[in-house]
């Protein structure tokens, strides 16, 4: 099989950078282009120096020649995707992964499938263009997508989710600055977060009954990647009940793990996996899903789903490995 040639627009950010990182290294791509507005004609391991001796391209400016590429990865910030489309004629072939939330919800999707692969599997090996879901919903809706096809969420969640100062991307902010960001701590948006929309339609899927409250804290960590989510709410379900049926919903999953051990966030950080942990206390079920927010939560999710939208081996190029320490 000759290499799929791949391209990527808004280069300079995080989810990109690590986008790169993987396609550079993954036995079936070839980086035909990366695309930058701020940095045209800059080295890409001048913006993301952890590629030196890794890759030679340099920036570019502009959209170039579509007709030589396959794939195409949008990595822009949220509303670009739209302006793109209008402005540019995308060829039938070239298969799409959106990693903005332009597209994600349902009413907005325009033919977009939700690229949540435990979930819609089936469609993305037959799509043309991939809504790749955000960081927090990947997070959460791992820990509750078992629970709602066994149509066991039958009372009020409650969600604690804590990420890294990467969720905020690259643009400098006063809570992602070191001075702030360490030895500090600090909640944003609760209750209203954006990631609750795509959660609740992605539960609904599964779930069509499911008119729970999800009550969801938003916390930011002292840490710079990673999302752990504590979750928890009322069930019926005895321990072993609730162990089975996650193990079964995930039994055949690539990169989703049930584990009997407490799990910490340095086990998925720099991997594409999601860690799951149940327990039983009293009445309530404590679910705790930790993820990459910037692999699994974004970049790395996008490589799953190009692996399988081009029918390669789903995890090409995502065999990747936590440091642990």
């Amino acid at each position: 099989m000759d290499k799929i040639k791949t391209a990527i627009l808004g280069g300079a950010g995080y989810t990109a950078g690590e986008l790169i990182r993987l396609l550079v290294n993954h036995p079936k791509a070839e980086i035909v282009f990366v695309q930058s507005t701020s940095n045209q004609g800059n080295k890409i391991t001048d913006v993301h120096s952890g590629l030196t001796g890794e890759t030679n391209l340099t920036f570019t400016g502009t959209v170039e020649n579509l007709d030589n590429i396959d794939a195409l990865f949008l990595c822009s910030a949220h509303g670009d995707s739209r302006k793109f489309f209008a402005d540019h004629k995308v060829p039938e072939r070239i298969k799409i992964i959106d990693l903005s939330m332009d597209y994600r919800h349902r009413e907005t999707a325009e033919g977009f499938i939700y690229g949540l692969p435990e979930l819609n599997r089936g469609k993305i090996y037959k799509a043309r263009r991939i809504a790749n879901p955000g960081c927090f919903a990947t997070a959460i809706q791992l820990a509750l997508l078992p629970l709602a096809a066994a149509g066991k969420l039958t009372n009020e969640i409650h969600i604690q989710a804590i990420t890294g100062s990467t969720g905020a991307g690259v643009k400098q902010l006063s809570t992602t600055q070191f001075s702030w960001r360490n030895n500090n701590i600090s909640i944003y948006k609760p209750f209203t977060h954006q990631h609750l929309k795509e959660i609740t339609e992605s539960l609904s899927q599964l779930q069509p009954s499911i008119t729970q409250q999800i009550n969801l804290i938003p916390v930011r960590g002292d840490f710079p990647r990673g999302i752990f989510t504590i979750i928890y709410t009322d069930t019926e379900l005895s321990s072993d009940t609730a162990n089975n049926i996650y193990r079964d919903f995930y039994k055949d999953s690539a990169f989703t793990f049930i584990t009997d051990a407490n799990p910490d966030l340095k086990q998925v950080v720099n991997t594409n996996k999601c860690l799951i942990h149940i327990e039983k206390h009293g009445n309530k079920l404590l679910i705790l899903s930790l993820i990459d927010n910037l692999l699994k939560g974004a970049s790395g999710q996008a490589v799953q789903n190009f692996n399988l939208m081009f029918g390669l081996e789903e995890k090409t190029g995502l065999m990747l490995k936590s440091s642990g320490f």
